[in-house]
């Protein structure tokens, strides 16, 4: 029998801070369960397709909006025979405000991970070539009033990426208010922290009007270096049950490699340049800007 849909978590980062793994960690437990593809932005945009980026504010969620995207939710949970859906859409993190207003019950497991490592390894996204499994994987969960727009706007993104010289995609990820503007003078990966920074402030500026018994942060860093301990600090907080056995299971592929992968990887004037541009939301979460 097929569990009654009675929870949300909302999984809140920014590009490459370590919430597709916080995901995939959540829902192999008991009645956690996901969509079949890796984000669903337009089912978040869907009744505001027309705004040029996702920085959607509270009024953006009337009421035909929420029961559409509730509506999904509920659907999902029907077709999957579970009771707790976890979401997680990068764009989220700059319209935290406007999914509370959507999903106001929902629990928000917030994670953040030094800026210069998430933006240099969303730089390498931006020239990622096409892979259409992953494409059609998102497609269909496009509202069909809405796929010509997507169609045109994919259209003209890979078109940028076959003509420019820096095989770059005209967008990526979540679109910050003038993200355009700042493409044309930043590099793909000063665009990326410009980006982290932006998803990380909004998020900050938002999480106060939100109860705190709704909001857990997380340190990308200490989740991989300590991964049980941190998964049971989160299952507590959703209330969720969970054995030894099954938070072992669900970590067993977590691993701190990638902490400081990218400012390893980089020379110092690249480093340097990517930290100038947010020292200030690096330091108020204790990433060094040295």
């Amino acid at each position: 029998m097929a569990s009654p849909f009675r929870e949300t978590t909302i999984v809140i980062g920014a590009p490459r801070s370590g919430t597709n793994m916080l995901r995939d960690v959540l829902t192999r437990l008991p009645d956690l369960g996901t969509w079949p593809c890796d984000e669903i932005p337009y089912i978040w945009r869907h009744g505001n397709v027309s705004v040029p980026h996702d920085e959607f504010s509270r009024g953006m969620a009337r009421p035909e909006v929420r029961h559409s995207i509730r509506r999904r939710f509920k659907r999902l949970a029907r077709s999957q025979g579970i009771g707790h859906v976890v979401e997680k859409t990068c764009a989220n993190s700059l319209r935290v405000e406007f999914v509370h207003e959507v999903v106001p019950d929902a629990k928000f497991v917030v994670i953040v991970r030094d800026g210069v490592d998430a933006a240099l390894s969303a730089s390498r996204r931006w020239t990622a070539p096409f892979d259409l499994g992953y494409t059609m994987r998102k497609v269909r969960f496009v509202p069909p009033t809405d796929a010509p727009r997507y169609a045109l706007q994919y259209a003209r993104n890979r078109l940028r990426q076959l003509t420019a010289s820096d095989d770059r995609l005209a967008t990526w990820g979540p679109v910050f208010e003038g993200m355009q503007e700042a493409a044309r003078t930043h590099t793909v990966e000063e665009l990326s922290m410009l980006q982290w920074k932006r998803c990380v402030d909004r998020t900050d500026e938002a999480l106060p009007t939100i109860p705190d018994d709704q909001v857990i942060r997380l340190s990308y860093e200490t989740f991989v270096r300590e991964p049980r301990k941190e998964l049971e600090r989160v299952t507590s907080f959703l209330g969720v049950p969970a054995t030894d056995a099954e938070i072992e299971a669900a970590v067993r592929d977590v691993s701190a490699r990638n902490v400081g992968k990218g400012r390893d990887r980089v020379d110092e004037g690249t480093r340097a340049r990517l930290v100038a541009l947010a020292s200030e939301t690096l330091a108020r979460h204790g990433y060094a800007i040295e």
